[in-house]
């Protein structure tokens, strides 16, 4: 099935991932006001126009006890009082099963001018104790026993996977770190943009680079980081009278072609039982990005300009190179090696910085991916621009690849 309503980007807006909301005095409400009040204005539209809303948060009631947060859109402006709004959750995926159920409403014909937003607080508690909060997209008591850190165990656990299958050097993780640090440091939002580095903070040096489970080091991890995105999606016919009314055309607006969506296995085990013998580790996360395709009508990746791809770990992103077909299953290194997928590469990944040099407020990642996307292909990314972005792919991954959401966003003209 290829979708056949468009669905086009209007505008956008994130926070800044470096600060730290809880010692500046603010909260999930405060992120989400200020990511919802800034789409509001990038689109330059009022709140009454706004047909529903929907927000992505993973774990609200862990980190600070609140949930029901579809409420607070009355709370940041009189004009959504009344608005039909709701809260999704699918781990890392949150935001993007948001933008999901955002899109069918207007494909469906249900409303025409739809607000998703993404949130999340993360660093109000010890790091330990976040850590903890976030394993609860793990199966819990089931799996991952005895682990001190659970997602760099799980995501040592599919490095090691790979490792066993095709062979993995850590210098190829390491590069990929690396390069997308690098591109944070061009990114006014990102959470590492003014970090210091060394040469040595991108090798298996156990001092500069310590390990954290296994392969996991360091710099192989996502950050743990407050923040909100939102981004204000309408359909055709509402994003045709928007473009008359501010002297463009609907030609100059970004629009989502194409998505995907599966979902496996709560557990990493029979995730990965399942693909034994198998070309791809995760079948399911493959078919994800092909259906994204599918419905954007594109034959492969090679029709990209950019990815934004989930790198919650270096090992996450490994994954992702050769599932979206970049390289032939296994040999995600050539693509590290060849400088494919660095900046002023043949197709650039992360050029926001991604989870690891942009940060990861879990609820908003999905949701920031396409916003990025959508700027890249109106040629609105700032220092983070790929030349002549037309076309931009996004995978967002919850849990060990349980719930997968891509999506492919495009310009108008394209």
């Amino acid at each position: 099935m290829t979708s056949s309503t468009p669905v086009y980007v209007l505008g956008g807006h994130q926070t800044d991932f470096a600060v730290n909301a809880s010692r500046a005095g603010d909260g999930l409400f405060e992120l989400m006001r200020d990511a919802v009040l800034g789409a509001l204005a990038d689109a330059r539209l009022e709140p009454h126009e706004i047909e529903s809303g929907h927000v992505g948060n993973f774990v609200g009631e862990l980190f600070t006890g609140q949930g029901q947060l579809g409420g607070m859109f009355a709370a940041i402006a009189p004009g959504f009082h009344g608005m039909p709004a709701g809260r999704h959750e699918a781990a890392c995926a949150s935001g993007s099963i948001a933008m999901l159920a955002a899109t069918a409403e207007i494909e469906c014909g249900r409303y025409d001018c739809v607000l998703v937003t993404g949130v999340e607080l993360e660093r109000n508690v010890p790091g330990a104790v976040a850590a903890q909060h976030l394993a609860a997209a793990t199966w819990v008591g089931e799996e991952g026993e005895g682990a001190k850190y659970m997602w760099p165990h799980m995501f040592h656990l599919v490095g090691q996977e790979y490792e066993r299958r095709y062979g993995l050097k850590y210098e190829h993780l390491a590069r990929i770190a690396e390069i997308n640090i690098a591109n944070a440091r061009r990114n006014p939002f990102a959470q590492t943009r003014a970090w210091n580095y060394t040469a040595a903070s991108f090798t298996a040096d156990d001092e500069a680079n310590p390990v954290i489970d296994g392969m996991i080091r360091r710099q192989d991890c996502g950050q743990v980081t407050d923040g909100a995105a939102a981004v204000i999606l309408a359909s055709g016919r509402f994003a045709e009278a928007w473009a008359k009314r501010h002297g463009t055309s609907l030609d100059a607006l970004p629009r989502i072609a194409g998505w995907g969506h599966r979902t496996a296995h709560l557990k990493l085990a029979p995730k990965l039982a399942a693909s034994a013998g198998q070309p791809y580790v995760f079948p399911h996360v493959r078919e994800a990005i092909q259906g994204a395709f599918r419905r954007a009508g594109i034959a492969d990746v090679s029709q990209l300009d950019g990815i934004e791809t989930h790198d919650c770990f270096t090992t996450t992103e490994y994954m992702a190179i050769d599932h979206f077909g970049i390289t032939a299953p296994g040999e995600s290194w050539r693509a590290v090696e060849d400088g494919t997928i660095a900046r002023g590469g043949k197709l650039p990944v992360n050029p926001s910085g991604g989870l690891i040099g942009l940060g990861h407020p879990v609820g908003a990642t999905g949701v920031r991916m396409v916003l990025d996307a959508a700027r890249q292909v109106t040629g609105r990314a700032g220092d983070c621009q790929v030349e002549g972005a037309n076309r931009f792919a996004t995978l967002n991954i919850g849990g060990s690849a349980t719930t997968v959401v891509s999506f492919v966003v495009q310009n108008g003209a394209s």
